[in-house]
């Protein structure tokens, strides 16, 4: 069996003391590993982490090298070019920006929203597929195949009916902008808040606004390509991406730094939260009740979902903390609460089992 099994979807990594713990793990261990917005110390990762990352970094199309588990030259370079891809932290912000403007964000974020030139009948591949995905959407349902054919120009001809567009069944820019406007209004700035966590809560109910959804297949689409800088399927659940996306979006409109680096993996934004003593675990609630509350956690924070002490399996935003309870809006989750869910949403949880992490 190889190192990189099928996708094992789930939220975080299962690693005791800092190894994987059996195989089923490895794909999962992978992503949240090299995948976190903090970068690693190539120079001290051991072998079978090397090797994790060397096949990783081949299964992105950035290594073709051996798997030999020590980083060298080309797996340097490797990850450098992967890092490059990895939206940063605004440091290098000093102005907040104005209500209504658009942000900048990596390029395989603006991608999803850029008019990359007129797509029409016979068309293929990811430019016909992003056609079908916000048709999708829109309740214009037609395959997701990457076969722009005549389902697909029918589906557009209806579309451009019902927003006063010119009917050619071509997908112009006018087409496109209507197509993409929910993620442009999504990711751009809200108006003034006070605080770092209040703008959070107002760009995570600005995203729950337009409902972010999957399409096309389990953690697929649009949504989750934009919250994962590019990734997409099974091995790529989307609930931290969502909660790194919305903490980076509100920081930059703000023109401040952030609490915590953000990850993809639960456990990793745990860990940061815990090195900046931003974490807050049930069992420090237990103690004093009275700090379950927003002068204590904040008007907004981030609460994560306990499976064990070292093991964290879901987060999102939480807010409006009374008695034992508290409301959210959470990515990747459904009505039932599944973290393997389809879709932005909110939710009111209970705190048994759960950890939170502040942002003031």
């Amino acid at each position: 069996m190889g190192l990189l099994p099928t996708p094992f979807a789930r939220c975080s990594p299962f690693i005791l003391n800092g190894q994987v713990r059996d195989e089923r793990f490895q794909t999962s261990y992978l992503k949240g590993k090299i995948m976190t917005i903090s970068p690693l110390d190539l120079d001290k990762v051991d072998i079978k982490d090397g090797i994790l990352l060397q096949r990783g970094l081949q299964q992105l199309g950035l290594y073709s090298g051996t798997f030999g588990g020590v980083p060298g030259a080309n797996t340097k370079k490797a990850y450098s070019d992967y890092r490059n891809d990895v939206p940063q932290g605004p440091t290098d912000i000093i102005t907040p920006l104005a209500a209504g403007a658009v942000l900048d964000y990596s390029r395989k974020v603006e991608v999803e929203v850029e008019f990359p030139g007129e797509i029409a009948n016979r068309s293929r591949g990811i430019k016909a597929r992003r056609v079908q995905e916000w048709l999708t959407f829109h309740n214009f349902r037609t395959a997701v195949d990457d076969h722009f054919g005549d389902a697909t120009e029918r589906s557009v001809r209806s579309f451009q009916d019902a927003h006063g567009l010119a009917n050619s069944g071509k997908v112009d820019e006018d087409t496109w902008n209507s197509l993409v406007a929910p993620m442009v209004r999504a990711f751009s700035a809200p108006g003034a808040a006070p605080s770092l966590p209040a703008m959070v809560m107002q760009i995570a109910l600005q995203h729950l606004q337009e409902h972010p959804v999957e399409i096309g297949g389990q953690n697929k689409g649009p949504w989750v390509r934009a919250y994962m800088t590019g990734n997409e399927g099974n091995a790529w659940p989307w609930c931290a991406g969502f909660v790194t996306f919305v903490m980076k979006q509100a920081a930059q409109i703000l023109g401040t730094g952030i609490p915590v680096d953000g990850s993809f993996s639960c456990d990793l934004l745990a860990s940061q939260a815990k090195n900046a003593g931003r974490f807050v675990s049930e069992r420090d609630l237990d103690r004093n009740p009275d700090d379950f509350s927003t002068a204590k956690l904040g008007n907004c924070c981030i609460f994560l979902v306990r499976r064990t002490s070292s093991d964290w399996t879901h987060t999102g935003f939480a807010f409006n903390f009374s008695g034992s309870t508290f409301e959210t809006i959470e990515g990747n989750t459904n009505d039932e609460g599944s973290r393997e869910g389809y879709e932005v949403c909110r939710r009111t949880r209970s705190r048994k089992d759960k950890d939170f992490i502040t942002l003031v």
